[in-house]
């Protein structure tokens, strides 16, 4: 079995959403390994050289804690999405292993990233999950890939929302915002109609 991966973001010196990332990690464990709940808090030591900026802390995990990086963050811009589909991916858990996400990330053409689409279905990006804008409030896919901890946040906040969204509603919305761990609602890259391509790149 692959190692299970959690990336974390610190900010000058503290991390951001422990809580959530508490539950994902807790979660996994006890559903994989039927190991008891622990405390981020008490597993990440941040370095001097990580108390002023953004860094990416990846932790690396099976039945104990095997690694943890520090690693600064470098955004990229995205400004476009294609859609591509898979029919039977499944990243219920975040594996460190994603040579089934990378795979469908490289079909992405002259895009910037991708919209996942498995039976039908609008499911995530290859960096995060997909939150849809409908002119008054964002929705979100309620079967994704995966439970990001930035959506599990917003959903608890109430600021967005979990509808089955299927290909066919994709251009019914405004726009198309990504959210990970690095991006919320306020500073997430969000995509106009204009910006998705549909079709293969064959």
């Amino acid at each position: 079995m692959s190692l299970l991966l959690e990336t974390i973001k610190i900010e000058n010196g503290k991390p951001a959403n422990l809580q959530w990332h508490n539950w994902r990690v807790n979660k996994a464990r006890k559903e994989l390994f039927s190991l008891p709940e622990l405390d981020l808090n008490d597993v990440i030591v941040i370095p001097d050289s990580c108390q002023t900026g953004i860094f990416r802390c990846r932790i690396l995990y099976g039945k104990t804690i095997d690694k943890i990086e520090f690693i600064p963050h470098h955004p990229r811009e995205i400004r476009s999405l294609q859609v591509v589909y898979d029919d039977s991916i499944e990243y219920a858990y975040k594996y460190a292993d994603r040579s089934q996400l990378e795979a469908l990330y490289n079909q992405r053409g002259q895009a910037d990233e991708i919209i996942i689409v498995k039976k039908g279905l609008l499911t995530d990006c290859f960096i995060g999950n997909l939150v849809f804008f409908d002119g008054q409030d964002w929705w979100t896919p309620d079967q994704p890939l995966l439970q990001g901890t930035q959506r599990q946040k917003l959903l608890a906040e109430g600021r967005i929302h979990e509808a089955r969204i299927t290909e066919n509603d994709l251009f019914r919305f405004k726009e198309i915002g990504l959210i990970n761990v690095f991006f919320d609602l306020n500073n997430m890259p969000r995509i106009k109609q204009s910006q998705i391509i549909t079709g293969t790149n064959d």
